[in-house]
């Protein structure tokens, strides 16, 4: 077999195709063969060639979709805004790509079945998340905009509420005002840590379920 001149090219086909069928059909529903098909007349064995399983396409994607939209380089070295500034931006900038928000409901269909999936995912909080949100909280701590005396201990807490606790394929909510009681809670909690960075605005933002169907509720 010839070897391909174009890894990246193969790739990123491979990426796009299952974001298609993810957005369409959900994790769950698509299959290795349901990607491949979707590949352009590329074949099963270019897909193994990049990936072992659809669980490490999953992953993957979720990765080139965070590290393109650039959240923590954005407001790097940014001396026009403060610590909290800086948080509130870059939850803000993670919230507006609706693709990156999907997958993120679909998480469940991997950590369900699959420890791990569920440990890839603690690893992705706990170690690159964690580290860039202590960083930021610290240096709030610093200009006087954040209150929070443990800046990697909080940055922890704060992830596993935004992204464990809120996540609604994880606790589902009963209809829209549980969740938004929910999101109150949760705002409560972070500031009680000196961290108020879950205002009205990333409030519109929230994506809940409904019966089992994700949808999006834009509320001012």
């Amino acid at each position: 077999m010839p070897r391909n001149k174009y890894p990246e090219e193969t790739e990123q086909k491979i990426l796009d195709s299952a974001l298609k069928l993810f957005i369409q059909k959900g994790y769950e529903q698509t299959t290795i063969l349901d990607i491949v098909s979707e590949m352009g007349g590329l074949t099963r064995g270019a897909f193994y060639h990049h990936f072992k399983t659809k669980e490490d396409v999953f992953f993957a994607l979720t990765d080139k979709i965070f590290n393109d939209m650039k959240p923590f380089v954005k407001i790097k070295g940014r001396t026009d805004i403060n610590g909290l500034e800086k948080i509130k931006l870059t939850l803000q900038t993670v919230n507006e790509s609706k693709d990156y928000a999907t997958l993120q409901l679909q998480i469940l269909s991997l950590i369900e079945n699959s420890p791990t999936a569920f440990k890839i995912y603690m690893e992705k909080q706990r170690t690159f998340l964690a580290t860039k949100y202590a960083e930021l909280i610290e240096e709030g701590i610093n200009d006087g905009s954040i209150k929070a005396k443990h800046p990697k201990l909080t940055a922890e807490l704060f992830l596993l509420i935004c992204n464990i606790w809120l996540m609604p394929t994880i606790y589902p909510q009963a209809n829209e005002e549980e969740a938004w009681q929910r999101f109150h809670m949760a705002k409560d909690i972070v500031e009680a840590l000196g961290l108020p960075v879950l205002d009205e605005k990333l409030a519109s933002q929230v994506t809940i379920t409904e019966q089992g169907k994700a949808i999006e509720v834009n509320k001012t």
